[in-house]
């Protein structure tokens, strides 16, 4: 026996054995991912049967590295229930792709297949998770590691083995398109979450991978797309090496820290560098710096387009392999490695080492001595109870409570009529964001069927739309003005859409083709679909209004992919509740909200702009020294980092620290401070509160940020109920990149701030002493 087909044999040794059997045409084949694997099957009758696309693409490259979204479903794909594939069938037709690779290829290499999963499966019959806005919100990643795992474990038992996820993108302009698909503006949090996606997903040893229940994680994107130019989708990154370390690289250094399988490569540029040709970032910081041995995937398309650099797709290949990408994804480029290497553009030893780090994955994942999965396994997992009971928990935890004056919420026992208002109050595919697959009918509630089912018997419900997400057309406006006058209490569902359309227009990567001025039907969010303006789209803001004008209490729900400016009509609303995205389940859990069966949770992971003119309003920008302000508004967020109103109260007493100053000396060494604070419920309610820590440092040699944030933590306190809760905050919390951009300690005067957001904080003075400017 050969021995990298032997279980026995130490894997590096596999995958040497293997690499030196391949000819060059089969180590590219291994390097590409060329295929929409929509394209690799048609359903025939009750069945499937692979294409002739498909069988030539295995020919082609003597085997395949990767088959891209076997499983998606969505407008772009086309794929629905009559084409597709649902949980009940994948492993069947999981197990027909593979066995065809390893049967009809002189080495039998297995394929990696590999699924997008931004927030959740998104395949028939997939999990769909509220988006990472919402999961940002709940400040929760205990909960959320839970449900990676739930998953993970859903794409494993279909068959594919490659997680696409997204956590890597910090915003900080909600203009972009993709907000939806950020944990928030803040480093420290987006890296909490980061964790739990790694750890969920794929265990918490390298081993894990192997199992039936994870799958490999590729964290995206790297990075720093959240802050592209003017908010525009893959616009260039203006940005210096500073930021980059101090914002837009932490959450990756944490990924790769807890052992993500791999990466992928942004689309935009950083300072005049593609991503795709960074070797700095790609080689340099990632493997030479941070010590990553995994793989390095490209986006779809993204290294076609540095030919625009090169000239011709065997230099733009040459140049993407060099700088450390691996495998390809959709692109033209890496078919051309090996006439790239006969014309003496990249060595052939590049190409190994790109071979042995997708060979080294796939052994990791057993797939060598397992490649087919149990054919009935994914019926029993796929769609779980306790699934549905984790999402739901989610998306009441990610609802943001933003106002609510005279305690408007929650809704009394008797509340009498109530009227539902709004283009998101009863459309399902509004409130579950872009990357979202066909629903089978009969899944999910809107918000109109949760506010019916969690209100008390005899409330009568009246339902008017009022207007769409971006259309003009006002006939409806005065039927939801009059359901408003006549009722006790109003429900304005309010928002955007990230919505596609089986008629929609797509480029070749799935992102909605935009023409100036131009949106996709009501489509208002979601990759390529960036806007100049965050005030409410269409006639949103006439209604709000004009609703609010009638005089009955206006109770506003945010159904959302981004921040939108509301500070025109928030005034008009007696409170307001901002639910983002909130996935399948998000319509009960906004009905409990309303109804006080939950009490609200959430934080928001990002500021809330007044108007699209203050931007950028994100909460932790440098501190310039003295007041900088605008004569016309106020420069501070509608809504600050971290916030978020409870049906409860809580009571922050003064933070204590164990000690008043610290040497830098002794905190290399592993020296700590502790920072206790008292926290109370001084209402009458069970409530869970957020509690979150600051630095604001000064006298450091470098410009620093207003605020910090370096921990936080969740607990749930009953009425009267009070706990000391103590931060232990060491190097790590108070090092900075020094001006020589190194790493590390030095002396400074550093406010430690505790509080229930960004704003509303008590503070303590800590010096830090010793040591030298860089």
């Amino acid at each position: 026996m050969e021995k990298y087909k032997s279980p026995r044999v130490a894997l590096e040794e596999r995958v040497e054995d293997l690499l030196g059997r391949m000819t060059l045409a089969e180590k590219v084949g291994q390097l590409n991912q060329r295929m929409y694997g929509w394209n690799a099957y048609r359903k025939v009758g009750d069945g499937y049967e692979l294409t002739d696309e498909f069988k030539k693409e295995v020919a082609w490259g003597g085997g395949m590295g990767a088959l891209y979204g076997l499983f998606r479903s969505d407008p772009w794909s086309g794929v629905d229930y009559r084409t597709g594939i649902p949980a009940a069938d994948s492993a069947k037709a999981a197990n027909m792709v593979q066995r065809y690779v390893i049967e009809h290829t002189r080495l039998g290499i297995p394929v990696l297949l590999t699924e997008e999963c931004p927030h959740g499966h998104q395949a028939l019959d997939g999990t769909m998770l509220p988006v990472n806005l919402g999961v940002g919100s709940t400040w929760n990643p205990v909960l959320m590691k839970r449900a990676y795992g739930m998953v993970a474990s859903e794409i494993r038992s279909r068959g594919a083995h490659v997680g696409l996820v997204s956590a890597l993108d910090i915003l900080h302009d909600p203009r972009w398109g993709r907000s939806e698909e950020c944990f928030g503006e803040d480093p420290y949090l987006a890296a909490r979450f980061t964790e739990a996606a790694v750890r969920g997903m794929q265990g918490e040893s390298p081993d894990d991978l192997a199992g039936t229940d994870k799958v490999a994680v590729v964290l995206k994107h790297l990075c720093a797309q959240g802050t592209g130019l003017g908010g525009r989708n893959a616009g260039p990154a203006p940005i210096g090496e500073r930021e980059l370390r101090e914002i837009h690289l932490p959450g990756a250094k944490e990924g790769k820290d807890v052992g993500a399988a791999g990466f992928m490569a942004a689309y935009n540029e950083i300072d005049g560098i593609p991503c795709h040709a960074n070797e700095r970032l790609l080689t340099g910081i990632l493997r030479e710096e941070w010590g990553f041995d995994g793989i390095v995937m490209a986006d779809g398309g993204a290294i076609d387009r540095l030919i625009a650099l090169t000239g011709s797709h065997e230099s733009a290949a040459a140049l993407a392999l060099a700088s450390g990408v691996d495998l390809s994804l959709w692109d033209t480029a890496f078919s051309t490695l090996e006439e790239a290497v006969k014309q003496g553009l990249v060595s052939e030893a590049l190409i190994d080492r790109a071979v042995r780090r997708v060979l080294r994955l796939k052994f990791r994942l057993g797939l060598f001595d397992r490649p087919y999965v149990n054919e009935l396994r994914a019926i029993s997992v796929v769609g779980k109870p306790e699934f549905c009971e984790v999402n739901l928990q989610i998306a009441r935890e990610s609802a943001v409570l933003l106002k609510n004056e005279g305690g408007l919420l929650p809704l009394g026992p008797k509340p009498g009529r109530i009227a539902v208002i709004g283009p998101n109050a009863d459309r399902l595919y509004n409130q579950l964001g872009d990357y979202t697959s066909v629903q089978r009918k009969g899944v999910g509630t809107t918000i109109l069927e949760g506010i019916r089912m969690m209100a008390p018997e005899d409330t009568e419900i009246v339902y008017a739309r009022g207007c769409g997400i971006r259309d003009e057309d006002e006939n409806g406006l005065a039927e939801a003005v009059e359901a408003a006058k006549g009722a006790d209490v109003c429900v304005l569902v309010l928002g955007g859409s990230s919505a596609r359309r089986f008629d929609g227009v797509f480029d070749s990567n799935g992102e909605a083709v935009i023409g100036e001025g131009g949106l996709p039907a009501e489509m208002d969010c979601g990759e390529g679909v960036d806007l100049a303006d965050l005030a409410l789209g269409g006639v949103q803001v006439r209604l709000a209004k004009e609703v609010a004008a009638t005089g009955t209490p206006v109770v506003a729900v945010l159904i959302q992919g981004r921040p939108h400016a509301i500070g025109d009509w928030a005034d008009g609303c007696g409170a307001i509740l901002c639910g983002w995205y909130p996935g399948t389940e998000g319509g009960r859990a906004v009905g409990e909200l309303l109804f006080g069966r939950v009490n609200p949770s959430g934080k928001l992971p990002v500021s809330l702009p007044r108007s699209s003119g203050q931007l950028p309003v994100y909460y932790n920008q440098k501190d310039p020294g003295r007041p900088r302000v605008y004569v016309d508004m106020t420069s501070a967020a509608l809504y600050p980092f971290g916030y978020g109103l409870s049906y409860t109260e809580f009571e922050y007493g003064e933070p204590r620290l164990s000690q008043s100053d610290i040497s830098a000396a002794e905190l290399a060494e592993g020296g700590r401070v502790t920072v206790t604070v008292r926290l109370k419920n001084t209402g009458s309610r069970v409530g869970s509160e957020t509690v979150q820590l600051y630095i604001r440092a000064r006298e450091s040699g470098i410009t620093r940020r207003i605020a910090e944030l370096k921990a936080f933590r969740k607990l749930e306190l009953a009425p009267g109920e009070q706990r000391d809760i103590t931060f232990s905050l060491g190097e790590e919390a108070f090092a900075v990149w020094k001006p020589d951009m190194t790493f590390g300690l030095v002396p400074c005067r550093v406010t430690i701030m505790v509080g229930g957001n960004s704003r509303d904080t008590v503070g303590a003075e800590l010096k830090i002493t010793g040591g030298r400017l860089g």
